[in-house]
């Protein structure tokens, strides 16, 4: 069928295959436009870094080179770290792995002792970080001096009690006490700008620790030891009246024997020395076993790792810090360069908006200077 000349034939779509129905060209044509459009885009994001490359390459190479002086100027710091495990009593149940698993849940079972948390307490208390601060060390400033832990320090205050306040709160900073649930290994860690204070600062928590325990933790022991001390002495001096007795009686009365009143009162005597005699032979039990339980009582601290000056810096990891600046300032400096390219087009494409964005941030500016000033109105 030859077409009409006549009638107006539609214009070729190029692009378009001929096998297509006319329908699908809208389609075809915008799945075209949409790739055309994401290489456009990815080129646009290019060329605005390409276009402030100054800003994109000059801001983290600066940053870098400040942190590079910073980290340099910053005095490096030094850890030294102790760990001990307390002494482990239990009672009631005896089940191998028991207290570990509970202690992971946060759970503690009858009869399992928790003297690794109370250490740790114990560590954070005021009074013992205010022996630590009292304590006098070798002076790192001075060679041949010695100074208090306050003074090593340089905390100040308005008078000695202000002066431990503060120390208390450097102590926080500088201490870390740990406790691992699992093994009850207990950690002190001690950051400071000279080996061997961090070391020395460290060995002397673990030694108040002990003092501790020697002076405090012994109370029921010792005044039950004191106790059947004082009662064997008693007993002994008892036991010697009555053997005394006996002998003068002895010594008056010769043919005792003979006289049913003297032969009873020497009954008498025997019974009495017999019965002091048993009393005693008790309480000499009880006080040895008072002596045994005065030391049993005391938790034994073993020292797992000691404290030795550390030979390396802990902080600050200067080419970590370096890197991880310089990264950020890469990030800043990308960030701001599509923000200066985004605020042109703004400004170029809807000025109206812009400017009244500007007007909105500098109204809202001018609130917040009267309200510093004290004239919000």
């Amino acid at each position: 069928m030859t077409p009409d000349p006549e009638r107006p034939q539609p214009a070729p779509q190029s692009g378009l295959p001929a096998n297509r129905a006319w329908s699908e060209a809208p389609v075809f044509v915008a799945s075209a436009w949409d790739r055309d459009s994401r290489r456009t885009t990815f080129f646009e994001l290019a060329n605005v870094l390409l276009q402030r490359w100054r800003l994109v390459i000059l801001t983290p190479i600066v940053a870098g080179v400040l942190a590079a002086i910073a980290v340099l100027v910053v005095s490096p710091r030094y850890t030294a770290i102790t760990t001990f495990v307390p002494e482990t009593k239990k009672s009631g149940m005896n089940l191998p792995g028991i207290a570990g698993l509970a202690a992971e849940f946060g759970v503690g079972i009858p009869g399992m002792d928790n003297s690794s948390r109370f250490y740790a307490e114990v560590l954070e208390s005021r009074s013992l970080r205010d022996s630590v601060l009292l304590t006098r060390l070798p002076d790192p400033r001075r060679a041949g001096d010695s100074a208090r832990v306050l003074d090593i320090l340089e905390v100040r205050g308005r008078d000695s009690a202000e002066s431990l306040e503060n120390g208390r709160v450097v102590l926080n900073s500088i201490v870390k006490v740990g406790v691992d649930g699992t093994t009850n290994v207990v950690t002190i860690a001690v950051k400071t700008y000279w080996p061997l204070v961090s070391a020395h600062v460290a060995t002397r928590y673990i030694a108040l620790l002990n003092q501790f325990n020697n002076h405090q933790r012994q109370t029921g022991g010792r005044v039950k030891r004191e106790f059947a001390e004082a009662r064997v002495t008693q007993a002994e001096a008892e036991l010697r009246a009555a053997e005394d007795d006996l002998v003068r009686f002895q010594g008056r009365n010769r043919q005792f024997e003979r006289s049913p009143e003297l032969n009873s009162e020497y009954g008498r005597l025997q019974r009495e020395i017999r019965v002091k005699e048993s009393v005693l032979s008790t309480l000499r039990s009880q006080y040895e076993e008072a002596r045994i339980q005065e030391v049993d009582d005391t938790p034994l601290i073993t020292v797992i790792d000691r404290a030795d000056p550390p030979g390396k810096k802990s902080s600050p990891k200067r080419t970590l810090t370096v890197i991880l600046v310089t990264l950020l300032a890469l990030f800043a400096g990308v960030l701001a360069a599509f923000m200066s390219h985004y605020l042109g087009t703004a400004r170029r494409e809807d000025a109206e908006n812009f400017r009244e964005t500007l007007d909105n941030l500098a109204a809202i500016r001018s609130f917040l200077r009267r309200l510093v000033r004290g004239r919000p109105a």
